[in-house]
């Protein structure tokens, strides 16, 4: 159950009078990681990033066990943001724009966007 802080007004309470939740977004990563002694410096200055904008870290490298089909993720960490807007522009600053470099250089990475509920 979400917060009330996650909880908004619906434009004037619309026709139903109800509330409604903001979408959050979430970055889901899968990560091969290459060099793993230069991967620590991503890590470090990765997370200051994230907050800067909002975000915040649900799953970051925990162990991963396959259910159905044959998706074998590496290093698996997934990231909230309050919303797809925060999550784009985190992506895409100049505060993160280093940070994803060094990612680049020592992971190959598959990385989604996804509006939550």
């Amino acid at each position: 159950m979400r917060s009330p802080e996650t909880c908004a007004p619906d434009g004037g309470r619309g026709r139903t009078g109800r509330y409604a939740l903001r979408m959050a977004a979430y970055v889901v990563v899968d990560i091969q990681v290459k060099d793993p002694v230069r991967y620590e410096e991503y890590k470090k200055q990765a997370l200051p990033s994230v907050t800067a904008f909002g975000g915040r870290y649900l799953v970051r490298g925990g162990a991963v066990t396959k259910l159905e089909g044959d998706w074998t993720p590496g290093r698996f960490v997934v990231l909230e943001f309050p919303n797809v807007a925060r999550a784009k522009e985190w992506w895409s600053s100049d505060l993160y724009r280093p940070i994803k470099a060094i990612r680049h250089a020592t992971a190959s990475t598959k990385m989604i966007l996804v509006e939550g509920t």
